[in-house]
C-alpha cells in the first residue's frame, strides 16, 4: 500500500468535509457523556447515608462511574475509524450507514450514532470480501489525528448501487478500482474481478498456518493483508486479544500509514514494529555492510553466538582464565597451561583446584540451563569448595583420612554461612565472575565484536572464514546495527536470566498482598458485611491497592522479549535474513502468520531468495503461497521502465501485469555537462520537483537516491521531508534512499543517478527495480552520469520540460 492521492481532488475535500462534520458531532456527545459521568462520580463519592447497605451502595456506583469514565477517556484517539453503507430497498430508498468506533454512542434521543467495533452490527466492516459482500455497497475507512478526519479510504461492493453523487465522490482504493471499470471493455471488469477474487483469498484464509502473499509492485498485497488482520482480528478477537498480534514492517514510515487504520484492528491488541525494534530495550537505526549483513544474516550465526557463550565459562589457566569452546582444544586444555583458582581473603590463600573447577565447570554446563542460570549452580558450587578449603585452613589438626565422617566444619549450615560470608568478597566475587560471568546480551554482543581473539574462536567454532568474522569486527561504544538485533535475541536465549531477585521480588508481593487481606478480612468482619456475603476480602484489598493504569496487551508484549503472539503479518517480508526469521518465529510458537513480500524486490543482501529456503525449516508442510498477479496501481507505461531493469537484474522473477493505461510517459533527464542547458543537479533538482508538484495539485513526491548521496540531494530540498520519519506521510515532498521507500508509493518520483544505485551493493539492481515502481503517475529519472542501458526506452529528455529560469 503507498501513500497517494485522489485524482479528484474535489471529491476528497467534499467528503473530508462530511466526514469531519459527523466526527465532530461524536465528540461533541462524547464530551457531554464525561461531563456528566464525572459529575455523577462525584456525587456518588459524597453520597451520604449510614450503615454498611448504603456503604456498599457508594462503593458499587462509585465503582460503575470511574469505570465509565476510564472507558470514555481511553477512546479520545481514533474514536471513529470508519463507516458501512447498506443497499437500499427496491423502491429507491437509501440503506443505512453506520460508523464504527472504538465504542458505542447514543445521541439524546437514544438513536445509535457509533456502533462500538465488538457488536455483532459491526461484523460487516470486518468480514465483507469482494467475493462474499453480503448487503454492504461500500466499506470507508477515516483516518484521524486527534479530532480531525486527515484521510478516507473507500472499498465499493457494488458500484451501481451507490448514487450518482457517491460514486463521483469516491476516493482511495475505491476510486482507482471505479476507474479501471469506468468506460472500459468487459475484459478490464473481468480484471478488476480477478483482482478482488485474488484478494478475498487472502483475506479468508484460516488463522493457522503460514500464508506468504507473494505479490509484485502496485498488486495490492499490502491492503489484503490489513483487510485479513481485521477479519482475524474480529472473528477471532478472544484469542487474539489475550496474545495480541505483531506487525513486523520495513520503516517508521509504513509503520505510520499501517497505524492509520490499526483503530479498526482493537489498536491496543497491535504491536507495530521495525526488525530493528523488536528487541525491548534497544533500538537500531544503523545499517551494516554489505558483508557484514550477509554474515549477521546467516544461519550460522547461531553457532557464533553460542560459540561465544561457551567461551565466557571457563577455567583458569598459568596466564589467567582462559576461554573453552565444547569440542575444540583451547589453551585451557593444554595440560601445561592448567592452573588452579587462587584467591586471597582475610590473608589466607584460598585454592580450588584445577580438575574440581573443570569438572563443575562441565557439570553445569551439562544442566542444559541458560548460561545466567546455570551460573548460579556454578558459582554455589564454587563457593562451598573455597569456604571447604578455608575450613580446612582454619582447623588444620583435622585429619580427613583419620576422621572421615567428623571433620571440624561437618554442619552444612556452619559451610552454607561460611559461603555467604565469602560471596561478600570483592576478590571472590572478582575470581567467579572471569569463570563465569552474569552476562546480558548487549555485553555479550559488544565485546566479542571488539576482541578479535574471542570472535577468532567463536568464529572457528561456528566454521566462519577469517574473512567473514573478520567483518564483524568493531570498537566497544559502536551503535547498534539492524543486523545486530536478531543476534542479541539469540543471546538472550542462550543467557537466560537469574530470577533469585525476581522471585524474591514476587515473595514480597504475595505477602504484601496476604497482610492486606487480612486488614480487609477485618474491616468487612467490622462491618458486618462479610456474615451477609456482600464483599470478598480479596476483592476488598484489591479495590485499594493502587497499581496504576492496567497495560494493555499491546503494551505488556512490546516490553516482553518472550511474548507469545496470537499472530504475527510480515510486510516486505522478503528482506528478512534467516536470523530475523529466528527472533520472529519465537514470537509466534503456534506458527499463525500472513507474510507478505516479492522476491523480485529484496534488496537486502542477506534477504530472501525464494519463501521455501527461508519458511519451510519452521513451518514443516504449513506454507501456503497466494500469488497477486495484476498490478492495478502502476502505469503500464512505468511498468515497463521497471520490468526491462528486473528482467536484466533477476531474470528468473517476472513483473506483474500493469492494467492501467494512464499516467504520464516517464523521462530521463541529463544534468551537468552538455545537458540540459548546463544545469547542475543543484540548479535542476529543485525546480523539477517545484515542477512535478505544481501538476499533481495535491499529491505527493518522492526524491529516490544513492544511499551515499542522501545527506546531499536533501540539502537541496530544504522543505522536503529528509527521511523516512513519519512525517514523510504529511510533506509534500521527501528525500528517501531505495530502502527507506519500501512499502510506500507516491503521486510522483524522481530518482537521482539510477547507475549509483545500481552499484552501491550487490542488490543495488532490485533497489532500482522497488525505486522505479513507487510512482502511481510520473515518473523522472535524473543523471549525471551515463543512463544505464537497461533503462534504455526512456531515452532523451521530455521536450515539454523547460529549463529557462
Amino acid at each position: 500500500m503507498g501513500i497517494r492521492q485522489s485524482d479528484d481532488a474535489d471529491a476528497q475535500a467534499g467528503a473530508l468535509h462530511d466526514e469531519q462534520a459527523y466526527v465532530s458531532r461524536l465528540y461533541h456527545r462524547l464530551d457531554a457523556l464525561r461531563r456528566h459521568t464525572h459529575n455523577a462520580l462525584r456525587a456518588a463519592h459524597t453520597q451520604g447515608g449510614g450503615g454498611y447497605a448504603a456503604l456498599t451502595e457508594r462503593e458499587v456506583r462509585s465503582d460503575e462511574h470511574a469505570r465509565r469514565l476510564r472507558e470514555l477517556s481511553e477512546v479520545e484517539e481514533g474514536l471513529c475509524f470508519g463507516r458501512i453503507d447498506h443497499r437500499g430497498d427496491r423502491d429507491g430508498d437509501p440503506g443505512d450507514t453506520l460508523y464504527i468506533g472504538r465504542i458505542g454512542l447514543r445521541d439524546e434521543e437514544h438513536a445509535t450514532i457509533l456502533v462500538d467495533w465488538r457488536a455483532p452490527a459491526a461484523r460487516p466492516f470486518y468480514a465483507a470480501t469482494p467475493a462474499t459482500p453480503g448487503d454492504l455497497v461500500r466499506r470507508r475507512h477515516l483516518h484521524t489525528r486527534d479530532r480531525r478526519v486527515v484521510g478516507i479510504d473507500d472499498e465499493v461492493f457494488d458500484l451501481d448501487g451507490l448514487s450518482d453523487g457517491d460514486r463521483r465522490s469516491l476516493v482511495g482504493e475505491a476510486a482507482l478500482l471505479a476507474g479501471l471499470r469506468r468506460g472500459r471493455t468487459g475484459r478490464m471488469n473481468d480484471i478488476v474481478a480477478t483482482i478482488q477474487s485474488e484478494q478475498d483469498r487472502v483475506i479468508r484464509s484460516d488463522l493457522q498456518g503460514v500464508l506468504v502473499v507473494q505479490g509484485g509492485p502496485g498488486t495490492g498485497k499490502t491492503v489484503a493483508a490489513l483487510h485479513r488482520a481485521a477479519y482475524l482480528l474480529y472473528t477471532h478477537r478472544e484469542t487474539l486479544r489475550r496474545r495480541g498480534v505483531l506487525v513486523v514492517g520495513p520503516n517508521p514510515t509504513f509503520l505510520r500509514y499501517i497505524g492509520r487504520v490499526l483503530p479498526s484492528l482493537g489498536e491496543s491488541d497491535v504491536v507495530l514494529s521495525t526488525v530493528g525494534d523488536l528487541y525491548p530495550g534497544v533500538r537500531a537505526g544503523a545499517v551494516d555492510t554489505a558483508a557484514a549483513a550477509v554474515v549477521k544474516g546467516a544461519a550460522s550465526m547461531a553457532d557464533l553466538v553460542r560459540a561465544a557463550v561457551a567461551d565466557r565459562q571457563r577455567v583458569p589457566s598459568a596466564a589467567g582464565p582462559a576461554a573453552s569452546v565444547p569440542g575444540r582444544t583451547g589453551p585451557d586444555d593444554v595440560a601445561e597451561h592448567e592452573s588452579d583458582l587462587e584467591i586471597e581473603v582475610d590473608g589466607m590463600a584460598l585454592r580450588v583446584g584445577h580438575a574440581d573447577c573443570r569438572a563443575l565447570r562441565d557439570r553445569a554446563r551439562s544442566l542444559g540451563l541458560p548460561h545466567n542460570v546455570a551460573r548460579k549452580y556454578f558459582v554455589t558450587q564454587m563457593l562451598r569448595q573455597l569456604a571447604l578449603d578455608q575450613a580446612d585452613l582454619l582447623d588444620p589438626k583435622w585429619d580427613p583420612v583419620e576422621d572421615p565422617d567428623e571433620p571440624a566444619y561437618h554442619d552444612e549450615a556452619e559451610l552454607d554461612h561460611m559461603s555467604t560470608g565469602l560471596w561478600q568478597q570483592d576478590a571472590v566475587r572478582r575470581g567467579l565472575d572471569e569463570l563465569w560471568p552474569l552476562l546480558t546480551p548487549q555485553r555479550l554482543v559488544e565485546e566479542l565484536f571488539a576482541d578479535d581473539a574471542a570472535l577468532a574462536r567463536a568464529g572457528a567454532a561456528a566454521g566462519l572464514a577469517e574473512a567473514e568474522w573478520r567483518t564483524l569486527r568493531r570498537p566497544p561504544g559502536s551503535p547498534w546495527t539492524v543486523g545486530d538485533i536478531p543476534l542479541l535475541d539469540e543471546a538472550a536465549e542462550l543467557l537466560g536470566e537469574d530470577d533469585t531477585e525476581a522471585r524474591a521480588r514476587r515473595r514480597r508481593a504475595e505477602r504484601d498482598r496476604a497482610d492486606a487481606e487480612r486488614y480487609a478480612q477485618g474491616v468487612l468482619e467490622f462491618t458486618g458485611l462479610f456474615e451477609d456475603g456482600m464483599m470478598e476480602a480479596g476483592k476488598l484489598a484489591e479495590r485499594h491497592h493502587d497499581s496504576g493504569p492496567p497495560l494493555s496487551t499491546a503494551e505488556r508484549a512490546r516490553a516482553d522479549r518472550s511474548w507469545a503472539y496470537g499472530h504475527v503479518i510480515v510486510d516486505e517480508a522478503q528482506e528478512l535474513s534467516a536470523m530475523a526469521w529466528r527472533m520472529v518465529m519465537r514470537r509466534i510458537p503456534t506458527r499463525s502468520l500472513t507474510v507478505v513480500g516479492d522476491i523480485a524486490q529484496t534488496g537486502d543482501p542477506a534477504g530472501a531468495r525464494s519463501w521455501e529456503t527461508m519458511l519451510a525449516p519452521y513451518v514443516h508442510g504449513r506454507l501456503h503461497v497466494e500469488h497477486l498477479l495484476v498490478n492495478y496501481r502502476t502505469p503500464a507505461r512505468i511498468m515497463a521502465v521497471a520490468a526491462d531493469v528486473l528482467a536484466e537484474v533477476a531474470p528468473g522473477q517476472s513483473a506483474p501485469e500493469s492494467v492501467r493505461d494512464d499516467g504520464d510517459m516517464p523521462r530521463a533527464v541529463h544534468v551537468g555537462g552538455t545537458g540540459a542547458a548546463g544545469a547542475t543537479l543543484a540548479e535542476a533538482l529543485p525546480r523539477l520537483v517545484a515542477t512535478d508538484l505544481a501538476a499533481m495539485g495535491d499529491g505527493r513526491l518522492a526524491v529516490i537516491v544513492p544511499d551515499a548521496r542522501h545527506t546531499e540531494v536533501a540539502a537541496l530540498l530544504p522543505d522536503a521531508a529528509a527521511d523516512a520519519t513519519p512525517e514523510a506521510l504529511e510533506s509534500p515532498a521527501a528525500v528517501l534512499t531505495a530502502t527507506r521507500s519500501k512499502g510506500l508509493e507516491f503521486d510522483a518520483v524522481i530518482v537521482v543517478e539510477p547507475g549509483a544505485i545500481l552499484e552501491q551493493s550487490p542488490k543495488g539492481g532490485q533497489d532500482l527495480y522497488v525505486a522505479l515502481t513507487r510512482a502511481t503517475r510520473r515518473l523522472t529519472v535524473v543523471h549525471e552520469g551515463p543512463l544505464p542501458e537497461m533503462l534504455g526506452r526512456m531515452g532523451t529528455p521530455s521536450p515539454t520540460f523547460s529549463w529557462d529560469r
